[in-house]
C-alpha cells in the first residue's frame, strides 16, 4: 500500500485528507508542525508528501528543501494563492500547487498524477467480488471477464479511485469525456446505468439527488 505523509497543523482538513485518501486505498500518517513532520520524515518511508506552507515551527517552504534531496514528491496544500508563492513551490521542485478550498475528487485525481509519475499507483481493486486491473484493463466478476468500453472503464476508475465521495455530474463528464457538459445532456447518466448493469454495482454505484453519483465503499 502507498504511504502517504499529510502536514498540516488544520486538523479538520488533516482529517478530511486523510480519511479521502485513506478510503482510496492509501496509507496515511499525519503531522502538525515542521518539527514533528522532520521527525516522521526521518523514520519513515513514503511515497508521496501533501505538505502545507504555513505551519508552526519550520514552515513549508523550509520542509521542501529539507525533503527534496530524499527524493519523495511533494504536493503543496495550501491557503496562499498568491502568484509568487506558486512559482516559487513549483521552482523549488514541489510537483504541484493546490490551493485551499479544494474538491476532494480533484485532490485525488492530482495525487494519482504525481504517483503515475514517479510509477507509484495502486493498479488493483477488490470490490465485493469485483476485480479491476488499472495496467491491463481487466475486469472481472467472481473470475468471470467483464467487457467494458474505454468510457465505461474510465469511469469505473473515476468511482474506484474517489470512494464514498459524491461527484458531480459536470465534474465525472469533464473528468471522462473532456470538456463542458452540454445542459441536459444524459451521457453521464446512460453510462453509469450501463456500468451499474455490467459490473453488478447496482446498490454500491448510487445516486445523489441533485449532485450525481457516488460509490459506495464499506470497509
Amino acid at each position: 500500500m502507498l504511504r502517504i505523509l499529510i502536514v498540516d497543523d488544520e486538523k479538520p482538513i488533516q482529517n478530511l485528507i486523510r480519511i479521502s485518501l485513506r478510503n482510496a486505498g492509501y496509507y496515511c500518517e499525519t503531522a502538525s508542525d515542521g518539527n514533528e513532520a522532520v521527525e516522521r520524515i526521518d523514520h519513515g518511508k513514503y511515497d508521496l508528501i501533501l505538505l502545507d506552507i504555513m505551519l508552526p515551527e519550520i514552515d513549508g517552504f523550509e520542509l521542501l528543501d529539507y525533503i527534496r534531496p530524499l527524493g519523495i514528491p511533494v504536493i503543496f496544500l495550501t491557503a496562499k494563492n498568491a502568484v509568487h508563492d506558486r512559482v516559487r513551490g513549483l521552482r523549488m521542485g514541489a510537483e504541484d500547487y493546490i490551493v485551499k478550498p479544494f474538491e476532494v475528487a480533484e485532490l485525488i485525481a492530482r495525487v494519482e498524477v504525481v504517483l503515475r509519475r514517479y510509477n507509484k499507483t495502486v493498479e488493483e481493486f477488490h470490490i465485493n467480488g469485483l476485480y479491476v486491473n488499472r495496467l491491463s484493463m481487466k475486469v472481472e466478476r467472481d473470475g468471470k471477464e467483464i467487457l467494458l468500453t474505454p468510457k465505461e472503464f474510465e469511469l469505473l476508475m473515476l468511482f474506484l479511485s474517489t470512494p464514498n465521495t459524491a461527484l458531480h455530474r459536470e465534474l465525472i463528464y469533464e473528468r471522462v469525456w473532456g470538456g463542458q457538459m452540454q445542459y441536459g445532456s444524459k451521457t453521464v447518466d446512460i453510462h453509469v446505468q450501463r456500468l451499474r448493469n455490467k459490473t453488478g454495482l447496482k446498490q454500491e454505484l448510487q445516486a445523489v439527488k441533485k449532485v450525481g453519483y457516488r460509490l459506495e465503499v464499506r470497509r
